[in-house]
C-alpha cells in the first residue's frame, strides 16, 4: 500500500504484518494480522512519528521516501520503545542521525539499552511540553503503563488529531485504513480483544488518563492508533468502549473453561451450564486444549462469573488450566465472582489448587468448590445443575436483575 494521507499533511507510512499469528511470542493470537502504524507530518520542520517493526523497514522508507527524502526529516517522536513499534530505529536512524528524538525518561533509557545510539540529540518530554514544527504545535501527554512505562501519546491541535499509541488499538491488518471503511463490529471486536490481552491489567490507571484527557477538553475529531484503523468517523466511540470495558460494565454472563481426562469434569461442567441457563444467564464454554485463551480473555472482560474446572492430576490440576489461570492472573480481570469444580480419582488436590489461583487474580469465590469422584452419577449431575443455578441467582443479584 502507498503512503495514506489521514489530515492534510499528515500520512500513514506504517505497514502491514498479513501473515502474523502470534504476536508476542506465543501469548497473543491475531488471525487477522497485525498493523504497525507510524506517521509522517510535513510541515516547515518534517516529524516522523513512531517507526514499524524491524523487518517493514524496507517498507516504511518507501512509503516516506515517495512524500520526502528521509534525511531531511528533522524529528522522531517515540511515543513508544517497543520493538513493534520502534524496531526499524537504528537503521531509520542511520539515514537522519542529525533529527531529533522526543520521548520520555524512560523512554531514552529504554532505546539506549536496545539500540545504543548515544550520539543521538534527545528531548525528554512530559505531559504539558509542546514542540512547535510550523503551523503546528505537537502536545505530549504522558501516558505511563499503559502498557510500558515509556509510553506516551501526541496530540496534534491544529488537525484535531490524537497519535495514541498503543490505547485504542486493534490487532488487524485491513487493506482499508479508516473505522468507517471496516465492519465496525469486527474492529470493536478486536479492539476488546487488544484491551483484554494488552491494557486490562491497566484499568484503573486507563480510566485515570482517560479521565485526564476529558479534562484537558481536546478538540479531536480523529484518532489514530499505533495498531489497526484510524477512528476518523467517531473517535468517541472507542473511548466510551475503553471507559465501559474498564470499569468495567458487566452482564449477566459466565464463562466456564475446563479440562478433562475421562469426561468426568466435562459432564460436571456442561450440567452447570445447563443450571446457569435455567436462570436466564448467558454462558459460554470451553475446553482448554482446544480453545484461544485470547479470544476467552476478551469474553471475560464484561462476564460477571468465572467458573474453572479440572480433574485432579498429580495432585494438582491438568497444566492447560494451569496455564490459563498463569495468564490471568497477570491479567487482572475486575469484579469477578468465581467458583471452581472438577472430578478425581483417589485423591483430590485441582479445585483447591484453582480457589488459591482464582483467589489471587481477585475473584469473589460465592460457592464452596464442587468435587465428584470418577464419574458423576445421576444425583451427581442434578447436584452440578443446582450448582450452577445457585450461581445464576447470584450472577442476577450482583447485576441488579436487570
Amino acid at each position: 500500500m502507498p503512503a495514506i494521507e489521514i489530515k492534510k499533511g499528515v500520512y500513514w507510512v506504517g505497514a502491514f504484518d498479513w501473515d502474523l499469528r502470534l504476536f508476542e511470542g506465543p501469548i497473543y493470537h491475531t488471525p487477522n494480522g497485525v498493523s504497525y502504524n507510524a506517521y509522517l507530518i510535513i510541515d516547515d520542520e518534517i516529524t516522523l512519528v513512531d517507526s514499524v517493526e524491524s523487518r517493514f523497514f524496507g517498507e516504511m522508507l518507501e512509503k516516506i521516501e515517495s512524500l520526502t527524502p528521509i534525511s531531511k526529516i528533522d524529528h522522531v517522536i517515540i511515543n513508544h520503545v517497543e520493538p513493534d513499534h520502534s524496531g526499524a530505529f537504528p537503521e531509520m536512524m542511520k539515514m537522519m542521525p542529525d533529527a531529533k528524538i522526543h520521548c520520555t525518561q524512560k523512554a531514552k533509557e529504554a532505546l539506549l539499552k536496545y539500540y545504543y545510539g548515544e550520539e543521538y540529540d534527545y528531548n525528554v518530554v512530559k505531559t504539558g511540553d509542546v514542540l512547535n514544527i510550523g503551523k503546528r504545535n505537537l502536545h505530549f501527554i504522558e501516558s505511563r503503563m499503559l502498557h510500558w512505562p515509556d509510553n506516551m501519546m501526541t496530540f496534534v491541535p491544529e488537525d484535531k488529531l490524537l497519535l495514541s499509541n498503543d490505547a485504542f488499538g486493534q490487532h488487524l491488518a485491513s487493506s482499508h485504513l479508516f473505522d468507517d471503511e471496516n465492519d465496525m463490529e469486527m474492529v470493536m471486536r478486536e479492539a476488546k480483544t487488544y484491551y483484554a490481552n494488552i491494557l486490562m491489567p491497566f484499568a484503573p490507571l486507563l480510566i485515570r488518563k482517560i479521565e485526564e484527557i476529558q479534562k484537558m477538553d481536546l478538540d479531536m475529531d480523529m484518532i489514530a492508533p499505533s495498531h489497526g484503523v484510524v477512528f476518523r468517523k467517531d473517535p468517541g466511540r472507542i473511548i466510551d468502549a475503553y471507559l465501559k470495558w474498564a470499569k468495567p460494565e458487566m452482564k449477566k454472563k459466565a464463562i466456564i473453561i475446563y479440562e478433562t481426562m475421562y469426561e468426568s469434569t466435562m459432564k460436571m461442567a456442561r450440567a452447570i451450564v445447563d443450571g446457569l441457563s435455567s436462570e436466564d444467564i448467558e454462558v459460554k464454554l470451553y475446553k482448554a486444549d482446544s480453545s484461544d485463551f485470547t479470544s476467552i480473555f476478551s469474553e471475560i472482560v464484561d462476564a460477571k462469573a468465572l467458573l474453572i474446572g479440572s480433574s485432579t492430576f498429580n495432585n494438582g490440576m491438568i497444566p492447560q488450566i494451569g496455564y490459563f489461570l498463569e495468564e490471568l492472573v497477570g491479567l487482572k480481570p475486575r469484579g469477578k465472582i468465581g467458583a471452581a469444580f472438577g472430578s478425581y480419582g483417589w485423591g483430590k488436590g485441582a479445585v483447591k489448587k484453582i480457589e488459591a489461583r482464582m483467589k489471587e487474580m481477585g475473584a469473589d469465590l460465592v460457592e464452596e468448590g464442587l468435587e465428584i469422584q470418577y464419574a458423576p452419577s445421576g444425583e451427581e449431575l442434578k447436584a452440578c445443575y443446582e450448582y450452577g443455578k445457585s450461581i445464576g441467582k447470584k450472577i442476577q443479584e450482583s447485576c441488579g436483575n436487570k
